[in-house]
């Protein structure tokens, strides 16, 4: 097999390569080591993974497309905030089949600095898991355990940085000309101000501009996030080898899937903006050949958090099969908040398509802040002002505007724009936790509702529904991150929650979201919800009510606490609506109430 993938992507591995490496007079040494790197790899693959990797050449065999199946759904969690560790891990899968996850990405796990460590996207080893968490022989057991119960194991490959507590971020400190060379470090402080001047600043409560000083070297390395995590030199193909090599170690442990972190900002050049440049896409590609080669069955998803139309650059075979959808997720939080859906209906509508063979992640929260990354040029076109909106948007989520419903907390204020980001959980966000706190009957049924139209929504979308994990529980922010002096000034801590196993805690707001979530599940799998990614749009009628159709199926939600209503085209003149076995006769109207859904099924 190993041989068949050499001769069939070989030469297209050396192009792309060649693009980015073949000025060098080492060139073909380069590919000569990247070879025998491969054939270890690709010799290490036995049992379910030469399996899977089988399948994944082979059109004939089943299964090959899961990630486009509707039975797909999948949840991100924490190992030590979900289960303490690994081993505890093993004992929670009846409790993940049961809610039908099948599709598992556990934050990252490897060995980062016991302090700071950006959740753990700071790492210090591929090679070892953080010892409260396991070994690595605990890893391979999770990942087995998950394969003989059908299910999929994603991990992070964080290939842009490393912490500064890294083998080569040390050997680097201590001026090894060979590793100073893995990063970008200067001495003179001018070019450090030349690149500066057109990057964006991503951290800007962490430190301004894009480089920390070294007092060791008495020079300056660039840390585009934390001052602890230095950005790799992928323009040193010795970075690109090592990188391969811990790409094809951690995927033999028995990963189906590697998220792509930080993926737009892989790739430098003096001038630029330093994000999704067209050798980001070069490298990219030569990640997903390597894999090709020895390790078929492994699919990329990315994770770029740029502008929506760079976001969808990424996403084909060729780079990345899988990609997280955070224009969806950012706009659903905006329509909650505007009850206005024309932003959700165009931006999609705009971007949604992507090749037939790849599918989006879709999600409601996730471990990290949320951002307001709509298109610029989708507002104006409907006469919304972006800056000032997303000012609105940031008011609205931390509770800074009348008759908001969030409880929500700002993420890397920025003190010269007073741009940020949003933090909190699901349930929160939502107003649950204004609800309760006031005892308030009338907001809490507001807020379920709210909860269950944004979920009953997104299970319908093609694609991979994620939950993070303590979503499927409603769970409501969690304040005490505020007194932990390693974690205070990171208030995404705020939605990183500790699961409670004891079920006398759980309230009976918690038990009915369960309850909701575990239906939408068991109705994803049923057979009129297709596969594939076929979608079609509805233009907007009624400003309140987002609406699609997937083949036979009218998906029809209304994004506001007040009626509202919509016409759909229909072949049949009557159907019945998934969600509650409701038959409608003469459906092309549609009447909702208060954030009601419908999943319409027509009785042909």
């Amino acid at each position: 097999m190993y041989k068949k993938q050499l001769e069939k992507n070989m030469a297209e591995l050396t192009r792309l390569l060649f693009s980015l490496y073949g000025q060098r007079w080492d060139f073909y040494d380069v590919l000569g080591r990247l070879q025998k790197l491969m054939k270890s790899a690709a010799a290490e693959r036995t049992g379910y993974l030469k399996e899977a990797d089988d399948a994944a050449i082979d059109s004939n065999k089943k299964n090959q497309d899961w990630y486009l199946q509707s039975k797909t759904v999948g949840m991100m969690l924490y190992v030590d905030l979900f289960s303490d560790d690994l081993k505890g891990l093993i004992k929670r899968i009846p409790y993940l089949k049961s809610i039908g996850v099948n599709y598992v990405h556990l934050m990252p796990l490897f060995d980062c600095p016991k302090e700071e460590n950006d959740g753990g996207y700071a790492i210090s080893s591929y090679r070892k898991v953080q010892p409260r968490l396991g070994t690595i022989e605990d890893l391979k057991t999770v990942a087995n355990e998950f394969h003989k119960n059908g299910m999929k194991l994603v991990l992070d490959f964080v290939f842009n940085h490393t912490s500064d507590e890294h083998e080569w971020a040390l050997k680097a400190k201590s001026g090894d000309s060979k590793y100073k060379n893995f990063y970008y470090i200067f001495g003179d402080k001018t070019i450090v101000n030349r690149w500066n001047s057109t990057l964006r600043e991503i951290f800007p409560q962490v430190r301004r501009g894009s480089f920390t000083y070294l007092r060791e070297l008495d020079q300056w390395v660039w840390t585009t996030f934390n001052s602890f995590q230095w950005d790799l030199n992928y323009s040193n193909p010795e970075v690109f080898l090592a990188m391969a090599e811990e790409m094809l170690s951690i995927a033999n442990m028995g990963v189906d899937v590697l998220r792509l972190d930080a993926l737009a900002f892989v790739w430098k050049e003096m001038g630029t903006v330093c994000e999704s440049l067209p050798k980001a896409h070069t490298l990219i590609q030569a990640f997903q050949y390597v894999a090709r080669i020895a390790c078929p069955s492994l699919l990329f998803k990315s994770e770029a958090i740029v502008h929506p139309d760079q976001v969808i650059q990424y996403i084909n075979k060729n780079e990345c099969t899988l990609s997280y959808n955070p224009l969806q997720m950012a706009l659903f939080w905006n329509t909650a908040a505007t009850r206005d859906t024309r932003l959700l209906t165009l931006s999609l509508k705009k971007r949604w398509y992507i090749p037939s063979d790849c599918a989006w992640v879709n999600y409601i929260r996730c471990h990290d802040d949320i951002g307001w990354t709509f298109s610029d040029e989708d507002a104006w076109y409907l006469g919304i002002n972006g800056y000032n909106h997303r000012n609105f948007l940031n008011r609205f989520f931390t509770g800074r505007f009348d008759g908001t419903y969030a409880k929500g907390e700002p993420f890397q204020l920025n003190p010269a724009t007073g741009d940020c980001r949003i933090c909190g959980t699901m349930a929160s966000l939502s107003g649950l936790e204004q609800a309760l706190e006031r005892n308030n009957a009338l907001l809490k049924e507001m807020a379920l509702k709210r909860m269950k139209m944004m979920y009953a929504t997104l299970f319908a979308l093609p694609g991979i529904p994620l939950l993070y994990a303590g979503d499927e529980r409603a769970v409501l922010n969690d304040y005490t991150y505020r007194d932990d002096l390693h974690k205070t000034h990171d208030s995404r801590w705020v939605h990183r929650i500790k699961k409670d196993w004891s079920e006398k805690n759980e309230s009976p707001e918690q038990k009915f979201f369960a309850e909701y979530l575990k239906m939408l599940v068991t109705l994803r799998g049923h057979e009129a919800m297709l596969g594939g990614n076929d979608i079609f749009f509805y233009d907007v009628q009624d400003t309140r009510v987002f609406a699609f159709r997937r083949q036979t199926i009218h998906v029809v939600a209304n994004f506001s606490e007040s009626n509202a209503a919509f016409k759909i085209d229909a072949w049949s003149d009557s159907s019945t609506d998934l969600l509650t076995g409701q038959v409608y006769k003469n459906q092309l109207s549609q009447e909702l109430g208060p954030y009601e859904v419908r999943w319409l099924k027509e009785n042909i």
